[in-house]
């Protein structure tokens, strides 16, 4: 089934009979926000990804609250734009509708706040962001044919300190020329870039560094900007839905986390062209998407030299990589992306994740408007 007939028929099904029955429980009719929102998880079951712990619970005392109710719940923070968790918990209180749809049937039922924060240290830990959304990649694009991956990068503000700089042993320079006869020299460092050619891509990720430290990116008007905190790497298809997404130390340059992306996303989806600026301008990038069976097509970096113009019609199909740019953008206006309360790389993962998940449910809906 084509990925929008898939989308109309689900959708179809959640106005004819999901809209009309909430509109006959709730106290008031569902507003535009309202549905969008049980639109959206409908489209993403964040249920069956976090297991029920209130039902046949055998012990005295009080039960322990669904965690289920509570994901949803987070979900509502992202596409809320609710800053922090004090937030959302007041908006559940005040508005009877967004209580319902998140599982919570009275005021007494929602958890206090501390119980939130555990409950979200629970599904950082176990990556519950990651595993909805490739569900979602699994669900709606692993039969597809995927014509460009477009790969960028996107600042995110922290709030914690960076995380102090380990001092490097010095090393001698390295003797110039051929070595004498007899003479033993030290092995040259081996680059991450060689290295992640030979490793798979969770082998790749796991040599990424994600500490909170500083990072400096040029934007778009060529300036340079610092901030303390991560960078997220996004891989987006032709529609704007994310594919792949990496949180990482700020530092990381944007060409370190290209291999293990390729690879992620080649595991993913079957696509054909990678899409990338002059930050993933090296041989080994380009080499491990065309060894993948994908045409690379990048932005070059000069420098200080010359660049050689792209073919015109690389150039056409480049036009194509503004959809990474858009979804990191809505990623911060829409979702939460610019508002990070929360401190360590699992919870910083996750708070970004559930805007993912969000932007990719939004996305489809898109197909159908």
């Amino acid at each position: 089934m084509k990925l929008i007939d898939k989308i109309s028929w689900l959708m179809g099904r959640v106005q004819r009979s999901l809209f009309p029955h909430l509109n006959q429980c709730l106290t008031s009719p569902l507003t535009e926000q309202e549905e969008r929102l049980v639109s959206i998880l409908e489209i993403l079951q964040i249920e069956r990804h976090v297991p029920r712990t209130i039902s046949r619970y055998r012990y005295p005392g009080r039960k322990p609250l669904d965690r289920q109710a509570l994901a949803r719940a987070f979900v509502a923070k992202a596409i809320y734009r609710h800053p922090t968790t004090s937030d959302l918990h007041r908006a559940l209180q005040s508005a009877v509708n967004l209580r319902r749809i998140c599982g919570f049937a009275a005021t007494g039922d929602i958890p206090s706040e501390s119980t939130f924060s555990r409950a979200f240290a629970e599904f950082a830990a176990g990556s519950l962001g990651c595993s909805v959304h490739a569900a979602q990649v699994e669900e709606y694009l692993s039969q597809q044919l995927v014509g460009h991956i477009s790969r960028d990068s996107t600042a995110i503000t922290g709030r914690e300190k960076p995380a102090k700089k380990i001092a490097k042993e010095p090393r001698l320079p390295r003797k110039r020329g051929r070595p004498a006869k007899g003479e033993q020299r030290e092995a040259a460092i081996e680059k991450r870039l060689d290295r992640q050619v030979q490793q798979t891509a969770e082998e790749a990720i796991r040599e990424l560094p994600i500490a909170c430290d500083r990072g400096t990116k040029k934007n778009a008007k060529g300036y340079k900007t610092s901030w303390n905190g991560y960078k997220l790497h996004l891989d987006t298809n032709d529609i704007g839905l994310p594919i792949s997404a990496l949180v990482t130390s700020a530092s990381l340059h944007d060409s370190q986390a290209a291999i293990p992306l390729i690879k992620l996303t080649s595991s993913k989806v079957n696509y054909l062209y990678d899409l990338m600026d002059a930050a993933y301008d090296a041989k080994r990038i380009e080499e491990t998407s065309r060894g993948l069976g994908h045409v690379p097509i990048t932005d070059r970096n000069g420098r200080g030299k010359e660049v050689v113009p792209m073919a015109p019609h690389e150039a056409e199909r480049y036009k194509i990589r503004s959809s990474a740019e858009r979804a990191n953008s809505r990623l911060k206006e829409d979702f939460g992306a610019n508002n990070i309360m929360v401190k360590g790389h699992s919870k910083v993962t996750l708070h970004l994740m559930f805007g993912v998940i969000a932007l990719f449910a939004d996305q489809l809906l898109r197909l159908v408007d």
